[in-house]
């Protein structure tokens, strides 16, 4: 459990001091804002969007850059930036983040084409969990439509990774960071969910509601209001750590009863260990593969030992029920 909660307050220590880190960057330098103020001087439309008739060929888009919704501007960015980095590279300097990420480069019109791909990867491991799920479990077992309702909320957050990650502007990474959010939130729910399982419907709708309202709150606060990457870390660093720390006493509970506990402790100490990739911030090899994307890349298998648990305590808890159906209660 230590190495779970220390690797939670090690990454939000990281990320409070982040905000230092990027007044470094490259699009702080006078020679990237000079390159891009020239650049959109001589080939942009005066609103920016459309490069002028004489820089057509120059950039030579492809019918990928057009569908991604690659700009004048964005173009004069994307080439400054690479302009700044040989710049940087000449004079033997550190490689330079811009506007808080890593260079990358692009590929089919995606802005981050590993962290992409590895997102996509996320999404088809809970598609294939989630078949597997209900290949298992039979539809009446408890806390069957919990699980559903994990899967689904963990499909649109990855959906929404692969969007952010091909394409970064303000709205697809305020959808990216809030769904992101809502599948650590559901994870904590799934936990309550579980250890109420047995209570009143009226209990558990109104703890629902509770969840859906405080996520709805979230996401207006974030909308409205100044978004802030130190908060967002820290929330969901918070909310991860209430959700590993109610496992970890329930599992110390019913170890004796319930052997595959193991598998959730499984879950979030491998989950923890894959956080730490996040603290390995290295300008991406071969201007693909960063920190970032292994991390994406490792949460793809972390979800088995997690669906599996679920299995089995789906399967345990109807045959409980069975039990206690009949008259025989008996706890397995």
């Amino acid at each position: 459990m230590l190495t779970v909660v220390q690797s939670f307050f090690i990454v939000c220590i990281f990320s409070s001091s982040f905000t230092l880190v990027l007044s470094s960057n490259g699009d702080r330098t006078s020679f990237f804002n000079n390159c891009l103020r020239n650049c959109e001087r001589q080939n942009c439309s005066a609103d920016g969007l459309e490069i002028q008739e004489q820089a057509v060929k120059y950039y030579q888009q492809t019918v990928f850059d057009k569908l991604m919704q690659w700009t004048c501007s964005d173009e004069c960015q994307y080439g400054c930036m690479w302009r700044t980095v040989e710049a940087f590279q000449d004079r033997n300097w550190q490689i330079p983040q811009f506007y808080g990420k890593w260079p990358f480069v692009r590929f089919l019109g995606l802005q981050e084409p590993a962290s992409v791909l590895f997102s996509l990867f996320n999404l088809l491991a809970h598609v294939r969990n989630l078949r597997k799920f209900r290949r298992e479990v039979r539809p009446d077992s408890p806390c069957y439509k919990i699980w559903h309702l994990f899967s689904a909320v963990a499909i649109n957050a990855w959906i929404w990774s692969i969007v952010f990650h091909a394409r970064d502007n303000p709205l697809t990474e305020l959808l990216d960071y809030s769904f992101a959010y809502s599948m650590v939130l559901m994870t904590l729910y799934c936990m309550v969910m579980r250890m109420l399982h047995k209570y009143s419907w009226l209990l558990k709708a109104f703890i629902s509601l509770a969840f859906l309202s405080y996520f709805i709150n979230y996401f207006v606060y974030i909308t409205v209001g100044r978004f802030s990457y130190s908060l967002n870390m820290t929330t969901n660093l918070v909310t991860g750590a209430l959700s590993a720390l109610g496992w970890f006493l329930w599992s110390f509970r019913v170890r004796k009863q319930r052997p595959y506990y193991r598998k959730i402790l499984g879950f979030y100490l491998l989950l923890g260990m894959s956080m730490s990739l996040e603290l390995l911030d290295f300008p991406p090899i071969f201007w693909i593969l960063d920190a970032h994307a292994l991390w994406h890349l490792s949460t793809t298998f972390i979800m088995n030992p997690l669906y599996s648990f679920a299995i089995d305590d789906c399967r345990l808890l109807r045959t409980e029920k069975y039990y206690e159906s009949v008259g025989y209660d008996k706890e397995i």
